[in-house]
């Protein structure tokens, strides 16, 4: 083997000539980060480094050519933009990085491209200059000192010395009661990463990544991150409100909390970010009854993600801590209570627990001047200019406050439509959308999240082709709505025709005005008869086409662009409490809410909130009483939301008041299945999700019950079906009776029930004394609410079991700690067996030594039939008086797939669908990579023709990866880990 000596030479030695420019490489990484040399001495990042020392080491196994190597050239450019984007992908804002860490990623990036001899040459150089420092080193006089002196610069711009003590108490502390953990790991590899004049700040962080960066191995690093982001936090809040010269530990603040929280409202209230009513409550009792041992409980992801974007901060100052941010929620949610204290307190002690979390609204802002805690609203577009200006206004307006947007558009007259007060033809609905998408993207929630909206039509609108094509990146962009979600209002009849392969009519709203307010047999009843005149020649603007071909590019467009979503109108209507007073014209952003709107009088609000499931796990059973104590009190904080809510639009306000709808869900489902050894796919588990929604149902129904008892029941109560004693399981049966019975091929839903709760006395309580709200149950996409607790999100299964996550705080390690605990007690887990899951896409079906039935278990989202997704949705829906969000996975999809999952849908009785998330059959991409495409979809091979040839039954069609779902122009269209996707929760 040769020397590398002239060859490599650490990353510094300048060589004639880079491989790349240094403009193109330096754009790689962001600035502000500086590089910690071994002897300490601190050097600007210079990325042309890392691409010099690729040449060299190509040089030194390939000789002279390799610089001359085209190859080679574009080789070391691509290697270096991954390298630097592996280690500055969580540097926005700057920070450091060891020599020893970009030296790993040199050797990661080398052998990941398949440059094996290569990367060994490296490995071997870097021995040897190893093995030659320690002999240098042992040379050494005996008093020579052991480091470099390290110095802390304080926030106040003084200089003090490391105390290294500290650091090994707090991350002792934070490794208490947790397995697997390496104290002398993390502490030495944060001392590794200081250098003489360390901020703070920098030295916060420079630990808390020091134990982030083991997640992958332990999952319980994760908890030690976040108690040591904890520590940063504290010193933060505490130092704002001029309480601690030091940095308090976490045992130190159980002392300090009530102080602090005495403070911290004062000076948010001052600061007028805090209703002043707040001030008011008896601050002493309620700082007694924080738990500040709960702190502990976050994962880094979820402390994270709190601390972006929940906690109350001034200029930029974060000085919430958790158990004053759930106490200032509880207290919002509890301003209107007799016995205020004690209902915060009870409300804290829920949120705390992480038993239940209220929706992102409220938590964002509860407690605030303007409590906006509401989380979807719905409204109807009418057809006339004012109207439609007037209700892209009323976006605006609900969005600026972090209120998610469900828009019934079906009103608007479509393309050729005649308009009286110009004697012209309509331009049809397309335009107006297009303006509503980009005010959309104007009015981004306070910078908290982006504002987002989603836009129904119903599939007899003329419009509905083009509607169809709203998210394609082909085309006039100026009637494409790139950052809408769009989706498909489907009455029964059409599903009809389109089993029977029959024909289909498109017509305009103006000419068939109360097709929209029909539903079930009426609508089809009126249908027949519009389609019968525009044959005679009495309708002029419609169109003739055939069901399935319609159907057919209907789901054509959901797999390539991800929209438009498909929902059912009629199933929505049929089993909706309230259709003795209006119609359900469309869902809301995320498919969950089923709530009555008329323009100019109603727009829906519903406010959410979900049970963690696993919480309620107890001793390998679901735990029914705790189930009722919790549900009792978030259905009290929910219906307590109506009248503290903040309303920008009054219309919204009247309707709330009147029908006071709420939508309790769950989250963590998946994770109750690991506690039951229930694997995602089988019986088992449909049948737990019909019994744990029964068990959800009848105590949301229960409360509801008792709180009309205290409070009275809603004000539109009588005539409703809950007034006639119909309960959602009673009403599958109108469903059934419009579709020809509950045996036919357009209906096949289970009706059973478990026996273990006492109906009959609930309905006949609900007849009685009437029900607090009209609706009481929708099971929302909980994205962020399910990182805060920790919690696997809503009904969905797991999508990998070891993988980045990207949402607006960052990037995020997430590992399956149930699966990891499984093989830990097989003795099977070990770095090996990580890096099989990375290579496998976090997968453990192609892992030799894991067992059959872990390997069951543990199936990824793509792993299981989606069919068995529709089946344990359609045994949920059964119990729910609105919907749920119901994403539909399919690894390998085809025409024939798409068409059968989809019908399954509507014949299993589901309300609606979200999103379809297909992956590629030959391409996936691996969470080791790090050029940026991690979790991210790459290009997709579908086009328009091609996804339209896979709906025409083709065998399958390779799809983008469905983390991030992109056409052949690279827009992204579908991302379940995206922020944009975080719509409700």
């Amino acid at each position: 083997m040769q020397t590398h000596t002239q060859e490599f030479n650490d990353l510094r030695r300048p060589v004639s000539a880079a491989p790349a420019s240094t403009a193109e490489l330096a754009a790689v990484a962001p600035g502000g980060i500086k590089v910690i040399r071994r002897n300490g001495k601190v050097t600007g990042f210079d990325s042309t480094k890392i691409a010099i020392a690729l040449t060299k080491a190509f040089l030194a196994v390939e000789g002279g050519q390799a610089a001359a190597s085209a190859r080679v050239r574009e080789t070391v450019q691509t290697l270096t933009t991954q390298v630097v984007q592996a280690l500055t992908r969580h540097m926005s804002g700057g920070g450091t990085v060891h020599i020893e860490d970009i030296q790993d990623q040199v050797e990661l990036a080398l052998m990941r491209a398949g440059e094996h001899k290569v990367a060994r040459s490296y490995v071997i150089y870097r021995a040897e200059r190893a093995s030659a420092r320690a002999a240098e080193a042992a040379k050494a006089a005996p008093d020579a000192p052991a480091g470099p002196a390290i110095n802390v610069k304080l926030d106040d711009g003084t200089v003090r010395p490391l105390d290294t003590a500290r650091i090994v108490r707090v991350v002792t502390e934070a490794a208490q009661g947790l397995s697997g953990i390496s104290i002398d790991e993390v502490v030495q590899s944060a001392l590794r990463d200081l250098y003489d004049g360390i901020s703070e700040a920098e030295l916060s962080q420079a630990v808390t990544l020091a134990a982030r960066a083991r997640i992958e191995k332990e999952p319980n690093y994760t908890y030690v991150s976040a108690r040591l982001l904890m520590d940063g936090l504290r010193h933060e809040a505490t130092k704002f409100l001029g309480m601690a010269e030091t940095r308090p530990t976490l045992a130190e603040m159980k002392a300090l909390y009530p102080e602090y929280f005495r403070e911290y409202i004062h000076r948010a209230v001052s600061l007028e970010l805090l209703d002043p009513k707040l001030a008011l409550y008896d601050l002493d009792t309620l700082g007694k009854a924080l738990i500040a041992e709960r702190d502990a409980k976050f994962d880094y992801l979820g402390l994270q993600t709190l601390y972006d974007r929940y906690f109350i901060h001034s200029n930029k100052v974060r000085f919430e801590l958790p158990q004053a941010f759930f106490m200032r929620v509880a207290m919002g949610l509890a301003m209107n209570e007799i016995d205020r204290e004690a209902r915060a307190i009870e409300f804290y002690q829920l949120l705390s627990s992480f038993d239940f979390m209220s929706s992102t609204p409220t938590l964002f802002n509860s407690g605030t001047p303007r409590p906006q805690l509401s989380s979807c609203y719905l409204t109807q577009v009418p057809d006339d200019l004012d109207g439609i200006f007037g209700a892209i206004k009323d976006n605006a307006l609900l969005s600026k406050y972090a209120g998610g947007l469900g828009n019934d558009w079906t009103p608007v007259r479509g393309m050729g439509g005649w308009i009286k007060g110009t004697n012209g033809k309509s331009n049809g609905v397309v335009p107006f959308l297009k303006v509503a998408n980009d005010t959309a993207v104007a009015v981004n929630q306070g910078g908290k999240r982006k504002g987002a909206v989603c836009a129904y039509l119903e599939t007899w609108h003329r419009d509905i082709e083009e509607f169809l094509e709203l998210r394609k990146n082909t085309g006039d962009d100026r009637r494409r709505t790139h950052d809408m979600n769009t989706a498909n209002w489907v009455p029964d009849l059409f599903m009809k025709r389109v089993m029977e392969d029959g024909p289909w009519t498109l017509f305009s709203p103006e000419e068939t005005p109360d097709l929209h307010d029909l539903i079930g047999e009426a609508f089809e009843a009126r249908y027949i008869a519009y389609e019968k005149l525009a044959s005679e020649g009495r309708i002029k603007n419609f169109k003739r086409t055939q069901a399935l071909g319609l159907w057919r590019k209907m789901l054509s467009m959901l797999f390539e662009t991800g929209h438009p979503w498909i929902t059912f109108k009629d199933a929505c209507n049929l089993r909706s409490p309230q259709q003795h007073i209006g119609v359900v014209h469309s869902s809301n952003l995320c498919t969950e809410i089923t709530l009555n709107t008329k323009a100019g009088s109603e727009i829906a609000v519903c406010n959410l909130g979900s049970v963690n499931l696993p919480a309620h796990i107890v001793d390998g059973k679901l735990d029914t009483a705790k189930l009722e104590r919790t549900i009792k009190t978030a259905m009290r904080m929910l219906d307590n939301v109506i009248e503290y809510n903040y309303y920008s639009v009054a219309t919204a306000r009247n309707s709330n008041l009147r029908h006071r709808p709420v939508g309790l869900g769950v989250m963590g489902f998946h994770d109750a299945l690991y506690k039951l050894r229930m694997p995602y796919e089988s019986q088992q588990a449909v049948e737990f999700a019909d019994r744990s929604m029964e068990a959800i149902s009848y105590y949301a129904l229960k409360a509801s019950a008792d709180l009309a008892v205290e409070r009275g029941a809603y004000a539109s109560f009588k005539g409703s079906l809950w007034d006639q004693g119909i309960l959602p399981l009673d009403s599958i049966k109108i469903l059934a009776q419009s579709r020809g019975g509950n045996d036919t091929a357009y209906l096949k839903q289970d009706v059973s029930v478990s026996g273990a709760f006492d109906w009959d006395a609930l309905r006949q309580q609900i007849r009685t004394t009437g029900i607090r709200n009209s609706n009481t149950m929708a099971i929302a996409p909980t994205a962020t609410i399910a990182n805060i607790t920790g919690v696997s999100q809503s009904i969905e299964p797991t999508y990998q079991n070891l993988y980045v996550k990207s949402n607006l705080s960052g990037e995020f390690t997430v590992v399956n700690e149930y699966l990891v605990n499984d093989l830990k007690a097989l003795d099977l887990w070990d770095e090996v067996m990580a890096h099989d899951l990375k290579y496998y896409d976090g997968s453990v079906q192609k892992i030799d030594r894991v067992p059959a039935e872990i390997k069951a278990l543990y199936k990824c989202a793509f792993e299981i039939d989606a069919k068995v997704l529709v089946d344990a949705g359609s045994r949920r829906q059964k119990w729910i008086d609105q919907a749920q969000s119901l994403n539909l996975y399919m690894a390998q999809p085809s025409g024939k797939k798409l068409d059968e999952l989809y019908k399954h849908a509507w014949v299993s009785g589901l309300k609606t669908t979200y999103y379809l998330r297909t992956m590629g059959a030959t391409h996936t991409e691996k969470t080791t990579i790090t050029d940026g495409r991690l979790n991210k979809v790459g290009s997709a091979t579908a086009s328009a023709s091609a996804a339209a040839a896979a709906v025409a039954n083709a065998p399958s069609v390779p799809a983008s990866s469905v983390l991030s779902t992109t056409d052949v122009s690279g827009a992204k269209v579908c991302s379940i880990l995206d922020p944009d996707c975080e719509a409700c929760q």
